[in-house]
């Protein structure tokens, strides 16, 4: 047996273990169910956060592990892996396909990185706002993806690169958040919004929200990052990328699709909007990229670019969120959270805001956020609190985890590329961290409130 298959079964291992541990330890306290679903979310997360199985075959466990243990039966498990917003997602794949494929993004990359003088604190903040930009629409996996050869070859200076990478790293964590399609966390939250029939957050609803805060994110992490850089000019090639024909076509998509939300969007009392469901627009312009005259994507060839596997990831997330409700075990947490809410309103959601911050520093966001929607949704059934906007801070601070390369997919990413540390990712993510709390508590408690209703 090779070193690789050992320690494969070693993370397994220590997946059954912690499972086992949990359970036990949660029986006192839950039914054997409840202990049991405990257990499993235990065994999935230990499995998300060492990589002992292909992320896509844990986030199929579910299927299997809780008809086993009675948790839900397959039917109830197996429907969220079709819920609207796996395919809404699946539309953005698809858009964030024909973008990489047309080479689009080094035009979008191009225009704005010039709008910017040639030094370090400039460029640490155009590197963000591109970054985040693109993250709005792509995934942030695939803009720092995209995104990272750049940071790396504008200069040779290493202190430079290294704050380069985690500008792009956390400009796309910063970007995410804009729109409902920019991270799997948003999704879920739409996601158990929908199935508890209430009122979505329309797309630009959500984006007028969540702007300021994204602006002022922007702002604080180029500012950090730009402490102690020296003001000297860095030479950036001049290349100008001109639109070819495919680029023209991808454009166009992405126009008439923002037009379509503008237009769909209710504004209220004024405008009703069009009433077509989301999902479907962002699915039907993914496909239309199959059609002539557009012939951007090309089934046989641009199939295996779907990242299937986040898909799966997202089918999990709703299937712990679906038998935290049905088992009862978010009633059960939501009795331990309600003594919180006799706090003042803006400790409650300073006090969320941190717990979901800090913990998902070491675990999944997607299985985090899926975790602690449905206990905030009970919470806020028991006591009155309002539903939408707590679930909303909870939602956001899944994403603004700065601190460790495990936290975010971005994270990971500028860690892999050879110059940065994680001391030096803990010394800068903790202050946004930090940062990030406050915002969304401040944000929430004088805008969001009023809005939310």
């Amino acid at each position: 047996m090779s070193s690789l298959d050992i320690s494969q079964l070693k993370k397994i291992a220590l997946a059954v273990f912690i499972a086992l541990l949990i359970s036990l330890l949660s029986l006192p306290f839950l039914n054997a169910t409840q202990a049991s679903l405990v257990g499993i979310i235990a065994f999935l997360v230990t499995l998300w956060t060492n990589e002992g199985l292909p992320l896509a075959v844990v986030s199929l466990m579910p299927i299997v592990l809780f008809p086993t243990f009675g948790v839900l039966n397959t039917k109830a498990t197996a429907i969220n892996y079709a819920n609207p917003i796996v395919f809404l997602f699946l539309g953005g794949f698809l858009i964030a396909i024909a973008v990489e494929k047309s080479r689009l993004h080094l035009w979008i990359a191009d225009k704005i990185l010039n709008f910017f003088p040639s030094t370090p604190r400039a460029m640490i903040f155009s590197l963000a706002l591109t970054s985040s930009l693109l993250s709005s629409i792509l995934s942030n996996t695939t803009t720092t993806l995209l995104l990272m050869s750049i940071a790396l070859f504008i200069t040779n200076e290493v202190a430079l690169k290294l704050r380069f990478a985690l500008a792009i790293a956390y400009g796309a964590s910063v970007g995410g958040i804009l729109t409902p399609i920019g991270t799997p966390p948003n999704l879920i939250l739409l996601g158990l919004m929908q199935e508890k029939g209430m009122e979505l957050i329309p797309f630009f609803q959500w984006m007028w929200m969540v702007a300021p805060l994204t602006l002022i994110m922007l702002f604080a992490v180029s500012t950090i990052l730009g402490i102690g850089v020296h003001s000297s000019t860095i030479e950036r090639s001049k290349e100008t990328h001109l639109l070819n024909k495919e680029q023209k076509k991808v454009l166009f998509v992405l126009g008439g699709l923002i037009a379509l939300l503008l237009v769909n969007a209710p504004i209220r009392p004024y405008w009703d909007g069009l009433g077509l469901n989301e999902s479907g627009i962002l699915l039907g312009t993914g496909l239309l990229l199959f059609v002539s005259p557009f012939n951007i994507l090309e089934w046989m060839e641009d199939k295996d670019n779907i990242p299937y596997r986040i898909m799966f990831l997202f089918g999990a997330g709703f299937s712990i969120a679906s038998a935290f409700m049905q088992t009862g075990l978010a009633d059960e947490v939501a009795s331990y959270l309600i003594s919180m809410t006799q706090l003042q309103p803006i400790f409650l959601l300073l006090a969320i805001a941190a717990l979901i911050t800090f913990t998902t520093e070491v675990t999944s966001n997607t299985a985090l956020i899926s975790i602690m929607l449905p206990v905030i949704y009970s919470v806020s059934e028991q006591t009155g609190i309002n539903t939408t906007l707590f679930m909303m801070v909870a939602t956001l601070c899944a994403s603004y985890a700065f601190m460790l390369p495990i936290a975010t997919p971005p994270n990971a990413i500028a860690m892999s590329s050879g110059v940065v540390d994680v001391k030096s990712m803990i010394r800068y993510g903790v202050i946004l961290n930090l940062v990030g709390i406050a915002l969304i508590a401040l944000i929430a408690e004088f805008f969001w409130k009023n809005i939310l209703l």
